[in-house]
């Protein structure tokens, strides 16, 4: 083997170390950039679900306000109906 094809053999393979270098170099950074979408996904998830949870503890409160004014107006119902009933049968 002569000095010029063992520099030409020592070329090829590092080029093609340089080539497997570039791609491990393009999929880490395929990789890296997986990784900050997945983050951002993450972080996006966690305000859906914070805005979520706001909401739902307001209408959880509303819910409770309405039960009780549905029972005030119950209570005041029978209240007014006792009462007709009662002059009906004073009536009779």
């Amino acid at each position: 083997m002569t000095d010029q094809s063992a520099i030409d053999m020592a070329v090829k393979r590092l080029a093609l170390a340089l080539d497997a270098l570039d791609a491990a170099v393009e999929r880490r950074r395929e990789g890296d950039r997986s990784e900050e979408a997945l983050a951002d996904q993450v972080q996006a998830l966690g305000l859906d679900r914070a805005r979520l949870a706001a909401a739902l503890d307001g209408e959880t409160s509303r819910s409770r306000r309405l039960e009780g004014t549905n029972r005030e107006i119950a209570e005041r119902l029978d209240a007014a109906i006792a009462s007709i009933q009662s002059v009906l049968d004073a009536q009779e």
